[in-house]
Protein backbone atom coordinates (compact mmCIF):
# COMPACT_ATOMS: atom_id res chain seq x y z
CA UNK A 1 0.00 0.00 0.00
CA UNK A 2 1.30 3.43 -0.97
CA UNK A 3 1.59 5.89 1.91
CA UNK A 4 1.64 9.55 0.96
CA UNK A 5 4.45 11.71 2.39
CA UNK A 6 3.78 15.43 2.54
CA UNK A 7 6.68 17.78 1.92
CA UNK A 8 6.42 20.98 3.91
CA UNK A 9 7.74 24.19 2.39
CA UNK A 10 8.52 27.17 4.58
CA UNK A 11 10.85 30.06 4.37
CA UNK A 12 12.39 33.08 5.97
CA UNK A 13 13.92 36.32 4.82
CA UNK A 14 16.68 38.34 6.44
CA UNK A 15 16.93 42.08 5.76
CA UNK A 16 20.16 43.93 6.56
CA UNK A 17 20.11 47.67 5.83
CA UNK A 18 23.17 49.91 6.04
CA UNK A 19 23.71 53.62 5.66
CA UNK A 20 26.67 54.83 3.55
CA UNK A 21 28.85 55.09 6.68
CA UNK A 22 28.24 51.39 7.42
CA UNK A 23 25.87 51.81 10.35
CA UNK A 24 23.04 49.29 10.42
CA UNK A 25 19.53 50.72 10.33
CA UNK A 26 17.64 47.47 9.74
CA UNK A 27 18.42 43.92 10.86
CA UNK A 28 15.37 41.66 10.90
CA UNK A 29 14.30 38.18 9.91
CA UNK A 30 10.69 37.27 9.10
CA UNK A 31 8.81 34.24 7.80
CA UNK A 32 7.51 34.22 4.24
CA UNK A 33 4.57 32.71 2.39
CA UNK A 34 5.29 30.06 -0.22
CA UNK A 35 2.69 30.47 -2.98
CA UNK A 36 0.58 27.74 -4.56
CA UNK A 37 1.79 28.74 -8.05
CA UNK A 38 5.37 28.56 -6.76
CA UNK A 39 4.83 25.03 -5.48
CA UNK A 40 3.41 24.04 -8.87
CA UNK A 41 6.47 25.50 -10.62
CA UNK A 42 8.77 23.55 -8.26
CA UNK A 43 6.92 20.35 -9.15
CA UNK A 44 7.46 21.09 -12.85
CA UNK A 45 11.17 21.68 -12.20
CA UNK A 46 11.42 18.32 -10.41
CA UNK A 47 10.83 16.48 -13.65
CA UNK A 48 12.78 18.74 -15.98
CA UNK A 49 10.20 21.30 -17.04
CA UNK A 50 9.56 24.87 -15.94
CA UNK A 51 11.78 27.88 -15.26
CA UNK A 52 14.11 28.22 -12.25
CA UNK A 53 13.62 30.96 -9.64
CA UNK A 54 16.45 33.45 -10.09
CA UNK A 55 15.20 36.95 -9.20
CA UNK A 56 14.37 38.99 -6.12
CA UNK A 57 11.96 41.91 -6.38
CA UNK A 58 10.97 44.59 -3.85
CA UNK A 59 7.98 46.88 -3.64
CA UNK A 60 5.91 49.39 -1.74
CA UNK A 61 2.57 47.54 -1.57
CA UNK A 62 1.24 44.18 -0.36
CA UNK A 63 1.75 40.99 -2.37
CA UNK A 64 -1.12 38.94 -3.77
CA UNK A 65 -0.87 35.18 -4.18
CA UNK A 66 0.87 35.63 -7.57
CA UNK A 67 2.62 39.04 -7.70
CA UNK A 68 3.88 41.98 -5.70
CA UNK A 69 1.26 44.66 -5.11
CA UNK A 70 3.43 47.57 -6.25
CA UNK A 71 6.82 46.45 -7.49
CA UNK A 72 9.51 49.13 -7.35
CA UNK A 73 11.60 49.03 -10.51
CA UNK A 74 12.92 52.52 -11.16
CA UNK A 75 12.38 54.89 -8.24
CA UNK A 76 15.38 55.11 -5.98
CA UNK A 77 17.13 51.82 -6.69
CA UNK A 78 14.40 49.22 -6.96
CA UNK A 79 15.07 46.64 -9.66
CA UNK A 80 14.50 43.04 -10.51
CA UNK A 81 17.48 41.28 -11.94
CA UNK A 82 18.74 37.75 -12.23
CA UNK A 83 22.37 38.80 -12.68
CA UNK A 84 22.70 40.30 -9.16
CA UNK A 85 21.21 37.34 -7.27
CA UNK A 86 23.52 34.69 -5.81
CA UNK A 87 21.81 31.31 -5.51
CA UNK A 88 23.18 28.71 -3.09
CA UNK A 89 22.23 25.65 -1.08
CA UNK A 90 23.65 26.37 2.40
CA UNK A 91 22.29 23.12 3.89
CA UNK A 92 20.23 20.06 2.94
CA UNK A 93 16.77 20.93 1.71
CA UNK A 94 17.39 24.72 1.70
CA UNK A 95 17.43 26.97 -1.35
CA UNK A 96 18.86 30.46 -0.79
CA UNK A 97 18.90 33.66 -2.83
CA UNK A 98 20.95 36.73 -1.83
CA UNK A 99 21.15 40.20 -3.38
CA UNK A 100 21.93 43.75 -2.31
CA UNK A 101 19.92 46.75 -3.46
CA UNK A 102 21.69 50.15 -3.61
CA UNK A 103 19.38 53.14 -3.41
CA UNK A 104 19.54 56.55 -5.08
CA UNK A 105 16.36 57.92 -3.56
CA UNK A 106 13.86 57.40 -0.77
CA UNK A 107 11.48 54.41 -0.60
CA UNK A 108 9.31 52.89 2.13
CA UNK A 109 9.63 49.20 1.24
CA UNK A 110 6.86 46.87 2.44
CA UNK A 111 7.09 43.74 0.26
CA UNK A 112 9.58 41.34 -1.34
CA UNK A 113 9.37 38.20 -3.44
CA UNK A 114 11.28 35.50 -5.36
CA UNK A 115 10.47 35.14 -9.09
CA UNK A 116 11.45 33.02 -12.09
CA UNK A 117 11.70 36.04 -14.39
CA UNK A 118 14.01 39.05 -14.42
CA UNK A 119 11.32 41.19 -16.07
CA UNK A 120 9.24 43.37 -13.78
CA UNK A 121 5.67 42.23 -13.14
CA UNK A 122 6.11 38.90 -14.93
CA UNK A 123 6.92 35.29 -14.14
CA UNK A 124 5.86 33.02 -11.30
CA UNK A 125 6.29 34.13 -7.68
CA UNK A 126 7.67 31.35 -5.46
CA UNK A 127 7.41 33.14 -2.12
CA UNK A 128 6.76 36.58 -0.72
CA UNK A 129 5.99 38.56 2.37
CA UNK A 130 4.78 41.91 3.50
CA UNK A 131 6.38 43.68 6.43
CA UNK A 132 6.50 46.91 8.42
CA UNK A 133 8.12 49.57 6.25
CA UNK A 134 11.86 49.58 5.77
CA UNK A 135 12.66 53.21 4.95
CA UNK A 136 15.67 53.68 2.69
CA UNK A 137 17.27 56.88 1.38
CA UNK A 138 19.95 57.85 -1.12
CA UNK A 139 23.21 55.84 -0.64
CA UNK A 140 21.60 53.19 1.62
CA UNK A 141 21.95 49.49 0.81
CA UNK A 142 19.65 46.63 1.72
CA UNK A 143 20.91 43.04 1.58
CA UNK A 144 18.15 40.45 1.27
CA UNK A 145 18.78 36.78 2.08
CA UNK A 146 15.71 34.72 1.18
CA UNK A 147 15.53 31.03 2.08
CA UNK A 148 12.98 28.32 1.31
CA UNK A 149 13.24 25.03 3.19
CA UNK A 150 11.73 21.72 2.07
CA UNK A 151 11.26 19.21 4.87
Amino acid sequence: MFKEKVIEMKGSVHYLGRHADGTIFCDRTIDNTVTTVGKTQLALLAYGSGTAFTAIAIGVGSPSSTALGSESTTNGGGRRSTTDVVKTNPSAGVAQWVTTFSFTGALALTEEGIFNSGSASSGTMLASQTFAAINVVNTDTLQITHQVTLS
